[in-house]
């Protein structure tokens, strides 16, 4: 059974999806052991409590978006729960930090990330409101492993998602995240069943 850390910062709606996942039996061979939250009263904290899992607040207030002091201190309460870099995955779902370095490097190949755009177009924030700026016809959501450099991880899966004419930044965003909620617990049930292998930038199924 592979421990699952999810990184949150936010309302929780991608944790939710893994979460249900897991409570439906979609994915048997992971559980979620630990949210932890850089922000405290976030709606991701009250959506692990009704799933019956532990939280933690590390606090970031006042703090750089990367920092590796608290990068460590993360680390140090992921492991205590058992994510590990041997046997965890760490899942960031609407994690509002950077994360350093020091901690992609601890966790190689074991941090996975959702993105509402496809990758490479669009990393960073703001990428539903680029992508129609640029008057792109389809956008889509982009399940990743984290790199140390932002939104550049080699690529699991993507859906893609027709960009309407009358789109707005919400009604595309709304229909994006319907995308990831169905990618991400798809790609942790791969990754918890050792389906995933990595072959230069490209993640690939083992067959």
């Amino acid at each position: 059974m592979v421990p699952i850390g999810v990184l949150v910062s936010g309302r929780g709606s991608n944790l939710e999806s893994i979460l249900d996942a897991v409570d439906g039996k979609y994915i048997t061979k992971g559980r979620v052991s630990v949210v932890v939250s850089n922000k405290p009263s976030v709606g991701a904290l009250e959506i692990a409590r009704k799933h019956d899992v532990p939280t933690v607040v590390l606090d970031d207030k006042g703090l750089p978006k990367m920092d590796p002091e608290y990068d460590r201190k993360t680390m140090a309460t992921l492991e205590a729960h058992g994510v590990t870099p041997k046997d965890g995955l760490i899942a960031l779902a609407g994690y509002f930090r950077i994360l350093s370095p020091q901690f992609v490097d601890h966790y190689p190949n074991r941090i996975m990330n959702v993105h509402p755009a496809l990758l490479p177009a669009f990393p960073g924030l703001e990428a539903q409101k680029r992508a129609l700026e640029h008057g792109v016809k389809v956008s889509g959501a982009t399940v990743h492993f984290v790199a140390k450099e932002v939104d550049a991880g080699p690529i699991i899966l993507q859906a893609h998602v027709p960009v309407r004419d009358d789109d707005t930044v919400e009604t595309l965003s709304e229909r994006i995240l319907r995308q990831e909620h169905r990618l991400y617990p798809e790609a942790i049930r791969l990754f918890t069943e050792d389906q995933l292998k990595i072959e230069g930038r490209r993640v690939v199924l083992k067959t």
